[in-house]
């Protein structure tokens, strides 16, 4: 809502403003309480790797890196008033990213765990960058491979830094959103209420 606010303000007032919208990020000093480093610090870690649901949800995944140049690309070269969607243009569901994550990583699927799924979670995430790409000649840079190769690298290099973010807080958020869920699934499981393998 506050692009859509942003908006009438460069609509009433003439404010200067441009607007973006991104797709899902990820790379370097992520909070691993995201998606993507949860699950590359886990699989380096060997613990469990929590798949909401039945990881069939989609995202569109951008480097931070190729966010950066398109925000930077709609500052320079973009109209007053406009909204620029920037994305990825990797749509992928997340158990197949949890994939790609092991395969690069050299884990086993056997630490994939599926977990309960958060009310209201969205199937898909997926923006139309068709605008950023014909007005301005943005379009990312680093595919998906190459990004998830480099960020694992990047936290297997950091190990100080991933230390010192995973304070009591972070393992109260991890317990809350993902441990009392497994159980929670656990439960269901055995009373029968949900297939079980």
């Amino acid at each position: 809502a506050s692009d859509l606010l942003v908006r009438s303000y460069v609509r009433t007032y003439k404010f200067p403003a441009v607007i973006t919208r991104s797709s899902n990020n990820y790379g370097p000093y992520q909070f691993p309480e995201k998606f993507v480093p949860l699950m590359i610090t886990n699989a380096i870690s060997e613990k469990s790797l929590p798949v909401y649901g039945d990881g069939k949800q989609q995202r569109d995944w951008l480097h931070v890196e190729d966010n950066c140049r398109g925000i930077l690309s709609v500052l320079e070269k973009g109209k007053t008033g406009e909204i620029y969607n920037i994305g990825g243009l990797d749509l992928e569901e997340n158990l197949e990213m949890v994939s790609r994550i092991l395969n690069l990583t050299g884990k086993p699927e056997s630490l994939v765990s599926y977990v309960q799924d958060r009310p209201g979670h969205d199937r898909r995430y997926a923006l139309n960058c068709k605008k950023i790409e014909t007005e301005l000649g943005w379009s990312p840079a680093i595919s998906l491979k190459d990004g998830l190769r480099r960020t694992i690298d990047w936290y297997k290099n950091y190990e100080q830094w991933l230390g010192g973010v995973r304070s009591r807080d972070y393992l109260s958020y991890y317990e809350k959103y993902y441990e009392n869920r497994e159980s929670s699934l656990r439960k269901i499981a055995r009373s029968g209420s949900v297939a079980s393998d």
